[in-house]
């Protein structure tokens, strides 16, 4: 029985030492040490032998027990330590390589002319004003000179929410909340979004518009012409022509539409402009006096002037763009044109 153990330690240990994955070396290890392994099997045995030679196989086996099971573990760490050198050989990082640079968001055309118009008119000396989206009829048509009778009121394709309450069309109620809480003198602007049912490739139901006014005492046309000039010359630069045509608005009289001299042909005629050279870009006028009175002011003490544009369409003649829905598509291609 000695021999049968001697000869079944060498088997063993060669089948360990030989074994090239944990999977195998497990098995082995369940063969030769497990419950119904070949040490068990023999030990079995020792039935058969005498008081005397019961203790001398008993150390045997135990010694056998012993070898195998250290055998085993020294085998199973080797394993472990070839994988992760394989593994650190296959994984390792080249410090070598240059770095992967993290992709950043940008600020949105619309913000960054937005940003731009503010800066613009803060030099001139407005400051900035904010209204609700969700605004009464009273401050987006009433106080404008707009009653509810009034034809002027399909002009705007308003989105009701209630019979009193709108998705406010223009920025121009701001205006009036502004002078119902200041006396004059005022200089504001009121960028903001506002909402008409309207959709093609040059008008959203949803976009975005700049307002602004001025009131105080002897305020003429000539000192509109003279904001607005100063706004153009400085967004579209000093060789830009600009001219005023006389228009209507319900809250200014008298209007005028302003026109820039078209940025794409430098005023010779093309596409964009339909052969005129000019594009039209706001539309302005002196307040109204029944806009004043809507507000407590007096018209024969205080004069003053507005005007609103689209921010869309600045920013379509300013960036070259050619379809209003682009800003609202979220396509990364067009946003990453206007990285600063």
């Amino acid at each position: 029985m000695e021999h049968q153990l001697e000869a079944m330690l060498l088997d063993a240990r060669t089948a360990l030492l030989d074994a090239d994955n944990e999977v195998d070396l497990q098995s082995i290890r369940v063969q030769y040490l497990g419950k119904k392994g070949r040490l068990t099997a023999i030990m079995k045995e020792m039935g058969k032998l005498t008081a005397d030679e019961r203790p001398i196989i008993g150390a045997v086996a135990n010694k056998v027990k012993d070898e195998l099971a250290s055998v085993f573990e020294q085998q199973l760490q080797a394993l472990k330590q070839q994988h992760l050198t394989k593994r650190m050989e296959q994984e390792r990082i080249d410090v070598t390589l240059p770095g992967r640079h993290q992709k950043v968001g940008t600020k949105h055309p619309i913000t960054l002319i937005t940003e731009e118009l503010v800066e613009i008119f803060s030099f001139l000396g407005f400051s900035v004003a904010q209204g609700p989206e969700v605004e009464e009829d009273f401050y987006n048509f009433e106080a404008l000179n707009l009653p509810k009778d009034h034809p002027a009121r399909d002009m705007q394709d308003t989105f009701y929410i209630t019979d009193n309450e709108v998705l406010r069309t223009h920025t121009s109620p701001v205006q009036i909340r502004s002078m119902l809480q200041h006396q004059p003198p005022l200089r504001i602007i009121a960028p903001g979004t506002v909402y008409r049912r309207d959709s093609d490739i040059t008008h959203s139901p949803m976009f975005h518009q700049i307002e602004g006014f001025m009131v105080d005492e002897h305020i003429t046309f000539g000192d509109l012409k003279g904001v607005l000039t100063a706004f153009i010359t400085e967004c579209f630069g000093k060789n830009v022509g600009v001219r005023f045509r006389p228009s209507f608005f319900p809250f200014t009289e008298p209007s005028a539409e302003v026109d820039i001299q078209c940025v794409i042909c430098g005023g010779k005629g093309c596409r964009v402009c339909q052969n005129s050279g000019w594009l039209e870009i706001l539309g302005s006028g002196m307040i109204d006096p029944e806009v004043f009175a809507s507000v407590n002011y007096s018209s024969e003490k205080y004069s003053g002037f507005a005007f609103g544009m689209g921010l869309e369409r600045i920013a379509m003649l300013k960036y070259g763009v050619n379809d209003l829905r682009l800003f609202f598509e979220n396509d990364v291609r067009f946003l990453r044109q206007f990285c600063v």
